[in-house]
């Protein structure tokens, strides 16, 4: 009998792979050495092979490749149905994936269509002595982190989070490669993009300073805007803000976003909800700005300036640009 298996889905883009997608392969490794497991990344696009060396640095015992041009963007249907194909011929012990808009999607859809258990936005993971998979999920602001586990169904399901875990690569020798010729179904998708818009988004999990902006601001960010032009920072944002329209969602930081493992905060009129101040648990320096000298928010900043940020900002600013000169 052959060791139990974790697939990783690979979320590519026109060939280029979504670094999220590496950090949850190279934990999936370290996790498989510790068990004695097998780790194959399933990888899926059009003229992706080039991407194999990539996966076996990163980790991976064996790529399930499969080609086709339905897959060079993502779209639920092509996927939904291969993978499915794959898992029923296949059945994996566990599949993961990047908590990222389409990893969401499609976890979220095989999980149904298998009734098997999905534990979302994960930042750690394990196997129990039963070898359930065991994940980790940050509560109360990640002043505690809710051990959870699957108990029904298989393959074992989970999407991590974002920024949590680091890609490392492992070096080693060439994976294995299992080539894999997707159903006919993926030419009949009831989905087809019409027109594609692609626009800059910076990886805040990367970012070395982050200028945050939260309700307080109202939603007018412009301030926020140029302290990030004037000190060199990413721009990020509360939940409220993106669940307005504001900003985009890639640009949200907590439980439900990017966490941060910046140099510097600075946050700009956010009370410190738990699920916001859970993102920022990796920042070595946080700044925050405030009406209420009593918010949580308080509790999770190195510095706590209580007063209205529209009157705080524009002179810190100015300081900031009179020294630059």
């Amino acid at each position: 009998m052959g060791r139990e298996s974790i697939w990783v889905w690979i979320e590519q883009d026109s060939g280029e792979v979504e670094p999220s997608s590496l950090e949850v392969l190279s934990k999936a490794r370290e996790v498989a050495d510790k068990h004695n497991y097998e780790v194959s990344a399933l990888l899926m696009g059009e003229n992706v092979e080039k991407l194999v060396p990539v996966l076996g640095r990163y980790g991976a015992h064996r790529v399930v490749l499969v080609e086709h041009p339905a897959f060079k963007h993502y779209t639920y249907h092509p996927y939904y149905v291969t993978v499915s194909r794959l898992v029923e011929e296949k059945n994996p012990n566990t599949l993961l994936f990047s908590a990222t808009r389409n990893g969401r999607d499609l976890a979220g859809r095989l999980a149904v269509r298998f009734r098997t258990c999905l534990m979302a936005h994960i930042i750690s993971i394990d196997y129990d002595k039963e070898g359930r998979l065991v994940g980790g999920v940050p509560g109360f602001g990640g002043n505690i982190v809710a051990v959870v586990s699957c108990t029904k169904g298989r393959p074992q399901m989970a999407t991590v989070a974002p920024g949590v875990f680091e890609a490392v690569e492992r070096g080693g020798g060439e994976p294995v490669v299992e080539k894999y010729s997707p159903p006919a179904e993926v030419e009949k998708s009831p989905v087809r993009i019409v027109k594609r818009k692609i626009g800059e988004v910076v990886d805040l999990s990367r970012s070395e300073k982050v200028v945050i902006a939260g309700m307080g601001t109202g939603g007018n960010i412009e301030l926020a805007k140029k302290l990030c032009e004037v000190i060199g920072a990413d721009l990020g944002a509360t939940r409220p803000l993106a669940d307005i329209g504001v900003v985009p969602r890639d640009l949200q930081i907590g439980t439900t976003g990017v966490s941060l493992k910046s140099k510097l905060a600075i946050v700009l009129g956010a009370s410190g909800a738990p699920h916001f101040v859970s993102g920022l648990l990796d920042v070595k320096k946080v700044i925050s700005i405030n009406k209420d000298p009593e918010a949580p928010m308080k509790e999770y900043s190195d510095y706590y300036a209580i007063g209205d940020l529209f009157e705080i900002v524009p002179l810190l600013i100015k300081k900031l640009e009179e020294k630059k000169r």
